[in-house]
């Protein structure tokens, strides 16, 4: 069995950081692309950053310039490095990741922005 299990989420003021970690375990061969999404009261789940196996990784607009996504592809971990956070940020994150030609997905983990 393939678990996804993100930490690092809490309440942050608004301009301040927050790193998520993902944490892939279980039977790993191969680790594809993998992704954070988030998903707010109300609103559907969307992509936030997605990241291929080589590191080549794509934002979505709200995020890009503040947000950096990374992997160890050893250690089989996904990080979410968040900067300048606003209120809109707010919401679950998820870890998503392609493992040998399955889709995964973790728990989730809560991001609270104040105002």
């Amino acid at each position: 069995q393939v678990q996804l299990v993100e930490s690092g989420g809490g309440l942050v003021h608004a301009g301040g950081s927050l790193t998520l970690s993902c944490a892939a375990s279980g039977r790993i061969f191969a680790i594809n692309d993998m992704g954070w999404y988030r998903q707010a009261p109300g609103r559907q789940r969307e992509l936030v950053a997605r990241i291929k196996g080589g590191g080549a990784a794509n934002y979505a607009d709200s995020v890009r310039g503040r947000f950096a996504i990374s992997r160890d592809n050893v250690a089989n971990m996904l990080y979410l490095e968040m900067n300048s956070l606003k209120p809109e940020d707010a919401g679950v994150y998820y870890c998503q990741g392609v493992i040998g030609g399955r889709l995964y997905w973790g728990q989730g983990t809560q991001v609270t922005v104040s105002s």
